[in-house]
C-alpha cells in the first residue's frame, strides 16, 4: 500500500495530478492580447490619431498584464516596449500622415524614459538601500531606536513607528527599508515569547509595513513611484519638483496619519500582552551582537545625512537637483579609499527589473500623451464624471476615488502610477475649472497612489511582512478599510484647508 503522501500526491486513476494547461496558466497574459488586438481592430473615433489609438490599446494590455501578474514586471516592461516599437512604428506620422512613423522612431519612443532624470534618481535609491544592507547600518539604526523605547506592547509600536519614519527619510526604498526591518521585528516577537500568530506580533507587523506606506507620501525620495509622477512633471508640464516642496506639502498628511494608524492598530488589534520586562534586554542583547560601529557604517551614515541636507535644501541654499546629488553620492560609494562597498557587492542586490519597469512605464505615458491617446481618453473621463465645470475639490475627490479603487487590481504603484498618471494629467489640462494648479494637484493624487492599505498584494513591502505568516490577510484588509477611508477624508479636508492656502488646490 502507498504511503499516505503517496497518495495525496495522486489522483483516484492512481495518475499524477496534471499540470494546469499553458491556456489556464497565461491567462492575464492572452486577456491583454485579446484586449490589444480588440482596441487596434476598433474604429478610429474622430480627434483621435492612430497613433494614439494603437498606444491605449498598448495602455490596456498594460494595465490587464499588471492587475493579473501574468508576467514577471520586467518582462511585461520588454513586451510593452517591443508592442510600441512596432504598432507606432507602423502608425502614420502625425506631422506627415502619408508617412509611416518607423520602428526607429517608435523604439526611441519606447525607451525615451531611460532619459529621465526620474529614472536615475531610483536606479541610484537602489544602491543606496543595498548599501544600508551590505553594511548592516539599517539594522543598527532600527535597533538603537527600539531600545530606547519603553517595554510597554505600546511603546514598542511607537518606536516601529519611529524607525520606518526614520527610515523613509535614510533609504529611499519602500521594498528594501521593509525587508530590512521585518527581521528585527519578528527577533523582538520573540524575545517578548509571544504567540508568532497572535494579536501584538499581527498589530506590529502590519502597523510596520503601514507606516511605510504613508512615508512613501511624506517623503519625496521614499518610493519610486514619486519618480514617476515627478518624471511625467517634468516631461510633461516642465517643472520639477523639489525635495522641500514635496515634504512641505505632503508631511502634514503623513504625520496626521501616522497618528491615526496608532491608533487604529492598538485598538483595532489589541495586543495580548501589556508588557514584557524582558524585552528591551533582548533589543540591546542583539544590539551588542552588532559590535562597535564600523568604519563603512560611518562612512554611509555621514553620506547619508550630507545627501538629506542637500536634497531638504534643493532650490534653496544650492542649485544641485535630487537626482545629481543622489548619483554623486553613490558613486563616492564605489570610489577607492572612500569606497563603502564595491560593485560586486551591490549588483547582485538591486532590482534591476524595478528599473526596467519604471523606464519603460515613463516612455508609456509620455507616448500616451505624446499620440493625443491620453487627451482623448481624459475627454471621455471630464465628460462621464462631469469634471469639466467642477470644482478644484470635487476634481481632487473624483479622481483619488477612482484611483483607490483600480488600485485595488494593481500590486505595484510603481504601475499604477505609470498607466494613470499621465491619464490625471490629461484630465486636468482638459477641464475648465478656473485657477486649477495642474502641477499641485498631480502631486496630491499621486499621494494617493500609494494609497495600498487594503490588500496584501496592493504592495511588494505588504507581501514581504505578509510571508512572515504573523496575520492573516482579513486582518490586513479590516485595519486598512478603515485606514483608506481616514486616508481619503483626510485628503478632502487638506485639500479643503491646508493644501488649499499653499495653492496646490
Amino acid at each position: 500500500m502507498a504511503a499516505p503522501s503517496e497518495q495525496g500526491s495522486r489522483s483516484q486513476s492512481g495518475r499524477a495530478p496534471q499540470e494546469p494547461s499553458w491556456l489556464r496558466s497565461h491567462w492575464g497574459l492572452l486577456t491583454g492580447l485579446a484586449a490589444l488586438i480588440i482596441v487596434i481592430m476598433l474604429p478610429t473615433p474622430e480627434g483621435l490619431p492612430v497613433a494614439g489609438q494603437r498606444m491605449l490599446a498598448v495602455l490596456a494590455f498594460a494595465v490587464i498584464v499588471w492587475m493579473t501578474e501574468a508576467v514577471d514586471y520586467a518582462v511585461s516592461a520588454l513586451i510593452i516596449a517591443a508592442l510600441m516599437a512596432f504598432l507606432l512604428g507602423l502608425s502614420p506620422s502625425q506631422t506627415n500622415p502619408d508617412v509611416l512613423m518607423g520602428t526607429s522612431r517608435g523604439l526611441g519612443l519606447a525607451f525615451g524614459g531611460f532619459a529621465n532624470t526620474a529614472l536615475v534618481l531610483v536606479a541610484a535609491a537602489l544602491f543606496l538601500a543595498a548599501a544600508m544592507t551590505i553594511t548592516g547600518l539599517d539594522k543598527r539604526i532600527a535597533l538603537v531606536i527600539l531600545s530606547r523605547t519603553g517595554t510597554r506592547s505600546r511603546d514598542v509600536v511607537i518606536g516601529a513607528i519611529i524607525v520606518g519614519i526614520v527610515m523613509a527619510f535614510l533609504v529611499p526604498s519602500t521594498t528594501a527599508r521593509v525587508a530590512s526591518i521585518v527581521p528585527i521585528m519578528l527577533g523582538i516577537i520573540a524575545a517578548f515569547g509571544v504567540n508568532k500568530n497572535g494579536a501584538f506580533a499581527g498589530m506590529l507587523m502590519i502597523t510596520t509595513v503601514n507606516t511605510a506606506s504613508i512615508w512613501n507620501i511624506g517623503i519625496k525620495t521614499a518610493a519610486a513611484q514619486n519618480m514617476v509622477a515627478v518624471g511625467f512633471i517634468e516631461r510633461t508640464l516642465n517643472y520639477t519638483v523639489t525635495w522641500l516642496e514635496w515634504f512641505v506639502a505632503a508631511a502634514p498628511f503623513a504625520v496626521i496619519m501616522t497618528v491615526v494608524l496608532y491608533f487604529v492598530m492598538t485598538r483595532m488589534m489589541k495586543p495580548e500582552v501589556d508588557e514584557v520586562p524582558g524585552g528591551r534586554a533582548a533589543i540591546r542583547k542583539s544590539l551588542a551582537e552588532l559590535g562597535p560601529m564600523k568604519t563603512a557604517e560611518k562612512k554611509l551614515l555621514t553620506l547619508s545625512l550630507t545627501l538629506l541636507a542637500f536634497w531638504s535644501t534643493e532650490g534653496v541654499l544650492h542649485p544641485f537637483d535630487t537626482s545629481s546629488t543622489t548619483v554623486a553620492a553613490v558613486a563616492l560609494m564605489f570610489v577607492p579609499g572612500i569606497g563603502i562597498m564595491t560593485w560586486k557587492e551591490a549588483q547582485p542586490r538591486i532590482p534591476w527589473g524595478t528599473v526596467i519597469l519604471f523606464g519603460i512605464g515613463i516612455s508609456l505615458g509620455t507616448a500616451l500623451l505624446q499620440t493625443g491617446g491620453a487627451v482623448w481618453l481624459a475627454g471621455i473621463v471630464v465628460e462621464r464624471f462631469g469634471l469639466a465645470g467642477g470644482t478644484s475639490l470635487f476634481i481632487l475627490a473624483v479622481l483619488s476615488l477612482f484611483l483607490i479603487v483600480i488600485h485595488l487590481g494593481f500590486a505595484s504603484a510603481t504601475a499604477l502610477a505609470s498607466a494613470m498618471i499621465p491619464i490625471v494629467i490629461a484630465v486636468l489640462q482638459s477641464v475648465s475649472t478656473p485657477g486649477i494648479n495642474i502641477i499641485g494637484m498631480t502631486i496630491l493624487l499621486q499621494f494617493v497612489v500609494s494609497f495600498g492599505f487594503i490588500l496584501v498584494v496592493n504592495a511588494p513591502q505588504n507581501m514581504v511582512a505578509y510571508g512572515t505568516e504573523t496575520f492573516e490577510a482579513k486582518d490586513f484588509v479590516r485595519t486598512g478599510l478603515v485606514l483608506t477611508v481616514i486616508a481619503f477624508a483626510l485628503v478632502m479636508l487638506l485639500g479643503a484647508t491646508y493644501w488649499k492656502w499653499i495653492g496646490y488646490v
